[in-house]
This record gives C-alpha cells, structure tokens and sequence, in this order.
C-alpha cells in the first residue's frame, strides 16, 4: 500500500527527506501498524487540502504519530518516571502513552522539534480542550483512514470530508462510548474534550 497523494518534506521541519523518515519509523514498527501510518497519512493530507493546514506539517505528523505505538512498556515507563512526565499517566497504558510519551521521542530520536507537529502527536488519541487545525487535522485521520473498519466509520468518512469541527465530536462521542462500554479506565483528557466538542457545542 502506497499513499495515494504524497508531499515532498523541504527539510524545514524534519532533518530527513519523506523516504528517510518513512524508513526510520519503519524500522520501529510491525508491517500492519505502518500500513496504518501510510493510511493516516493519506487522509491527513486529504484533510489538511480541505481544511487549508500545511500539507508538509499534516505528512510529518501523520508519519510520526504511531511512533512510539509498538515499544516495551517498560521502556516508556521508564521514560515517564525519569523525564518528568506527570505521575499519573504510570495508570494508564501504551493507548495514552505512545502519544504524550512518543512525542519526546519524535523530537528525541527524529529531531522534529515543531511544536504545532509534536502537539499533534500527543494529542491524537485523546483529543484536547482546545486543538489546533492540525490537531484536529491528525486525531481524525487516525480514526477514519482506509484500514479502520469499525460500525460508524463510513458515515465518520462522510462528516470529516464536510465539516471538520463535527468529524471531532462524532470521533470523541463515540470513542467515550466504546471506553464506557469496555469498562476501560478513561484519561481525564478525553473527558475534558467530550465536555468542550460534545457537550459543550
């Protein structure tokens, strides 16, 4: 699977060249877990057009979000407890992790220190109280991209092609929804964002 619309990355906000990053976040990850990546990306860009966010920022960030995904959860213990992460996210796990923690190690490891890209990172799978075009650009495209198969994504497709703002509440409304009905333990950061993008609008 290729991305059927790429965007050459100028160097202004990676040290690497598309192909460069694209194989240095290979190397850190399972086949299907990057032909997620490739996914994400394409819809980021198609969103990023639409929704007129910098295409190179809306690659970069796609490419990098899953980074940290697939890393031993001692390893990202570790980095909680010694990097000065806050204590609390030890409760949680790699679901919340690979964003707020994958963010250090994108700009650690891929020296990506743009901090619209590295929000975009923390932020994609808890959503935020107040999120960036971009933000919101990378949180939608990991739950719609072409891979994803779950009840209600076509019609999630449908809403972030027409309205972006919408495509996030439909997203958090209904993440919470699936979080309650597996009796999963919910960071209060996706609670804060259902209260602003769902109840709140």
């Amino acid at each position: 699977m290729k991305s059927k619309k790429t965007v050459e990355h100028t160097g202004k906000y990676t040290p690497y060249a598309r192909e460069e990053l694209m194989q240095k976040i290979q190397m850190r990850m399972s086949e299907r877990r990057f032909l997620h990546v490739l996914g994400v990306e394409e819809t980021a860009i198609a969103l990023a057009a639409r929704n007129g966010v910098s295409l190179e920022k809306a690659s970069i960030a796609a490419l990098v979000h899953d980074y940290a995904k697939e890393r031993p959860n001692d390893e990202m213990e570790l980095i909680i407890k010694t990097h000065g992460f806050d204590p609390e996210l030890l409760e949680y796990g790699n679901n919340i992790w690979h964003g707020i923690v994958g963010a250090y190690l994108v700009e650690k490891e891929l020296g990506i220190t743009d901090e619209e890209i590295l929000q975009a990172v923390r932020g994609h799978t808890t959503g935020a109280k107040e999120m960036s075009a971009l933000d919101k650009v990378i949180y939608v495209a990991d739950y719609i991209e072409p891979g994803r198969k779950f009840p209600g994504v076509d019609e999630a497709r449908i809403i972030a092609m027409e309205n972006l703002d919408e495509a996030v509440k439909y997203e958090t409304k209904h993440t919470l929804q699936h979080l309650i009905e597996q009796e999963a333990k919910i960071y209060p950061k996706t609670i804060d964002t259902y209260n602003v993008w769902v109840s709140g609008k």
